[in-house]
């Protein structure tokens, strides 16, 4: 305890035991050591790991984790280059360790995003008579060309019921019906979908995602968990029956690619994903040129 000495307190004279006992005390992760830890985790990557890849000691790194030691933002952006991080996770880190957003996230709508508008519209309207969907990261439907319109509306005889890809076809009410290669599409998009939530651990919306279709009845049990070892196909390959059927029953067969923005800026431009239908055989490519004529074969 202390004492008294001539009007001054004197503290008491701290152990070697007891100052040990101090600094032994463990320290509280803080919410940007959470992150760097959980992103390590994703990553395979060690503390060690980590540091050597972006050029910091180990010890430096282990103390921005346990919230000893303050980054820079020049020390965040490194990390989260070595841990190939996209732009919203980015805003995300430096909002955690204190600092402002670096990426802004405009809407589609907003004078800004003009140019962006145009080259989507220059993307989608070259696509016809064949279909595009634009969606963001979450799968949500932002924009759709006309030929999406006639094709989607002739094979199950009205709009879809979702606004989601994903839950457009894994839904029996909406699309699935009318897919008749709907394992091997609806697999294909699971592979996706598992790969892009490794990629961005975080997304708690993705997450939602995944757990909302896998609840849809007659998906298989193996969907439930990732493979690491299994990759999506190269190409997306749909096939329409229902009323897409023509006289003779034959269906729409399509083969999609997926354009991104390529060194995006802004955090919604680097979400979109614009997806293109292509005709997979001749008998598609002639049908859908003629409903855009308006007459049918």
């Amino acid at each position: 305890m202390a004492f008294a000495r001539g009007g001054r307190i004197i503290p008491p004279i701290m152990t070697h035991a007891a100052a040990a006992t101090v600094t032994a005390l463990p320290s509280q992760p803080t919410p940007l050591g959470l992150l760097l830890r959980e992103w390590r985790v994703a990553r395979r990557m060690s503390q060690m790991d980590l540091a050597l890849e972006a050029g910091v000691s180990t010890r430096h790194l282990s103390c921005v984790e346990t919230g000893k030691a303050q980054p820079s933002r020049e020390l965040l952006a490194r990390l989260a280059d070595t841990l190939d991080m996209p732009l919203r996770e980015r805003n995300a880190l430096l909002v955690a360790a204190g600092y402002a957003p670096r990426y802004g996230e405009a809407t589609l709508a907003t004078p800004a995003m003009a140019p962006v508008r145009q080259a989507i519209d220059f993307i989608i309207g070259q696509q016809e008579p064949y279909p595009a969907v634009v969606m963001n990261r979450r799968w949500d439907v932002l924009r759709t060309n006309r030929a999406t319109a006639r094709i989607v509306g002739l094979a199950r005889g009205r709009m879809p019921r979702h606004n989601n890809i994903l839950r457009q076809i894994f839904d029996p009410d909406d699309m699935r019906p009318v897919m008749s290669n709907w394992e091997s599409l609806a697999g294909d998009l699971i592979c996706h979908l598992h790969n892009e939530l490794a990629a961005t651990p975080l997304d708690q919306g993705l997450r939602t995602l995944l757990d909302d279709v896998l609840a849809y009845p007659g998906v298989p049990a193996r969907w439930r968990s990732r493979d690491p070892d299994a990759y999506p196909l190269p190409l997306c390959t749909t096939v329409f029956a229902g009323g897409a059927l023509d006289a003779e029953g034959h269906p729409l067969r399509f083969f999609s690619t997926i354009t991104t923005f390529g060194s995006a800026r802004d955090v919604t431009v680097e979400e979109l994903r614009i997806e293109c239908m292509f005709p997979a055989d001749e008998r598609t490519a002639e049908r859908c040129k003629a409903l855009a004529e308006g007459s049918s074969v």
